[in-house]
């Protein structure tokens, strides 16, 4: 029964991120596939959490975005408790604990979900991967998640230099997330960009990959 469920949810994707000398950068696909079928061409896969941080997802996407607002709820509450800010590590931890959590509560669907979360606080811009099994990891360069990843890696390791600006760093993301979409299936139907800088969070451009007959 589960292995048939997990046919049916709505998962596979590739995103990516990468850190700038003037912010950060996140890109992701819009595909959500279900087994063989595209379940939707329009999924928004980077969202953000609070003025200065955003997360991608990729994975179960009901466990995601009840993950996400969650998070973002916590974040509020902070702010509103302490009158401070969280900062993106503080972030990373609460993120971690609640996939920790997540994946290994008893349930009929696996809650397989991982995320990059992007921000800016007072130490500087942070990049930090958060894995499926609640373990986070710091990246001073860039990292990618999802199905098509093992493609995006092979572009990032070529192209990504240190102290790039985030123009170039938009410009290497989209050359990374565009070998997924060549070769993996559950990639594609069009690309969110988002950038992370001293003005907050910022949604750059979408682009939508129309494919017809």
């Amino acid at each position: 029964m589960e292995e048939d469920i997990s046919k049916l949810v709505k998962k596979g994707t590739t995103t990516v991120g990468l850190v700038c000398k003037d912010g950060i950068v996140l890109v992701a696909d819009k595909r959500s596939s279900a087994g063989y079928m595209i379940a939707n061409k329009k999924e928004t896969k980077i969202h953000k959490i609070s003025d200065d941080m955003a997360v991608t997802m990729a994975g179960l996407v009901s466990d995601a975005q009840l993950i996400i607002k969650l998070v973002k709820a916590e974040l509020r509450l902070k702010k509103i408790r302490t009158g401070n800010e969280a900062t993106v590590k503080q972030a990373a931890n609460l993120l971690g604990g609640i996939l920790y959590q997540n994946i290994r509560k008893m349930s009929m669907v696996p809650g397989i979900v991982a995320f990059l979360l992007g921000g800016k606080d007072n130490t500087g811009f942070k990049l930090y991967e958060l894995g499926l099994d609640g373990s986070i990891t710091f990246r001073d360069d860039y990292c990618s998640t999802g199905s098509g990843s093992p493609y995006a890696y092979g572009v990032l390791e070529t192209l990504y230099i240190k102290d790039m600006t985030t123009q170039q760093g938009i410009e290497v993301a989209l050359k990374a997330l565009n070998a997924a979409l060549q070769r993996d299936m559950p990639t594609g139907d069009g690309i969110d960009v988002f950038t992370i800088t001293n003005e907050g969070v910022r949604k750059v451009e979408t682009r939508i990959i129309e494919k017809k007959i």
